[in-house]
């Protein structure tokens, strides 16, 4: 396997008194190409990983590393040439127009006091058009809808033509023709130019569609990697958000879907130690049985994996 980012044995907390670990132990390999989801409750560390991938963070112990290298040690110029990280938000502190702000991922390829080269104006229009915000080049970022701005941060990060792109949350702010259009276009990307990519995502049926590779963190670690079907199980996703679902059969995709259900642990469940209530949870639950007509719980046979 040609690994592309490698986590070995990587831990980090943040500086505090309490310095308690927010992520332990983390050992991962990304091959090239890869097109992989982190899943996990808020706080897990999903956002903290993806800053130790891209160097913004640094290990407390352990390394990540990039074609065999320390991520850390690389010139900042030369990781931001091969890194992207859209985050969930970013504070913009001035009017820029779209295209002054898509503009910005060329940084990294443009030498200091020379302007833009053609190759710079082809690959700003091309990030532009890839996301469908070409329409708004002119408009002044801070007026755009949440949705807008967030696909306009993704086109600045397909602007610095990476080899990885790391996602926090890309679907956020989307109505759900925008989600699963986003979702598209980085599997296009994925396939099209072999572009690695890591996602932290919350919304688990998205991660499922447009995702082959989920990795399920809780309580500081990976307790669950592999295929959509693999870890999107009642058990794991009980373990990871403390929340009794109904996984079922997509009806019209080989992938499974995650049906919510009203219910609550039992008061010995809440009262018990964080990591033993998660090992339990799947038990202490007291919710409904779920039935459909159409919507079947998946077995081992339902569907075939086509991924």
């Amino acid at each position: 396997m040609n690994v592309k980012l490698r986590f070995a044995d990587v831990s980090f907390h943040y500086p505090g008194a309490d310095q308690q670990s927010v992520l332990e132990r983390i050992s991962l390999d990304l091959p090239r190409g890869a097109l992989a989801a982190l899943i996990g409750a808020n706080g897990i560390g999903k956002s903290t990983l993806l800053n130790l991938a891209c160097g913004t963070l640094r290990p407390t112990s352990g390394d990540v590393f990039l074609d065999g290298s320390v991520v850390a040690s690389l010139p900042p110029t030369s990781r931001a040439r091969r890194i992207a990280l859209v985050p969930q938000s970013l504070a913009i502190p001035f009017a820029f127009s779209v295209r002054e702000l898509v503009g910005l991922g060329r940084t990294p390829h443009v030498r200091l006091l020379r302007g833009e080269r053609e190759v710079d104006r082809l690959a700003i229009e091309r990030a532009m058009q890839s996301v469908d915000v070409e329409h708004l080049a002119n408009r002044n970022v801070l007026e755009l809808s949440g949705g807008e701005r967030q696909r306009v941060l993704l086109a600045l990060a397909l602007a610095q033509e990476p080899e990885v792109l790391l996602l926090d949350e890309p679907t956020a702010n989307l109505d759900v023709a925008h989600q699963v259009a986003m979702l598209d276009l980085v599997r296009e990307l994925n396939q099209a130019t072999g572009l690695t990519v890591l996602a932290a995502i919350h919304d688990l049926n998205l991660a499922a569609l447009g995702f082959e590779r989920l990795i399920a963190l809780a309580d500081r670690q990976i307790i669950a990697d592999g295929t959509p079907r693999a870890v999107l199980t009642n058990e794991t996703i009980a373990a990871v958000y403390g929340s009794p679902v109904q996984v079922v059969r997509h009806p019209t995709e080989p992938v499974p879907l995650v049906a919510l259900m009203r219910g609550r642990r039992s008061n010995a469940s809440q009262n018990a130690n964080p990591t033993e209530s998660l090992a339990a949870s799947v038990d202490d639950f007291h919710a409904p049985t779920v039935t459909t007509p159409k919507l079947a719980a998946i077995g081992e046979t339902d569907f075939q994996e086509n991924r």
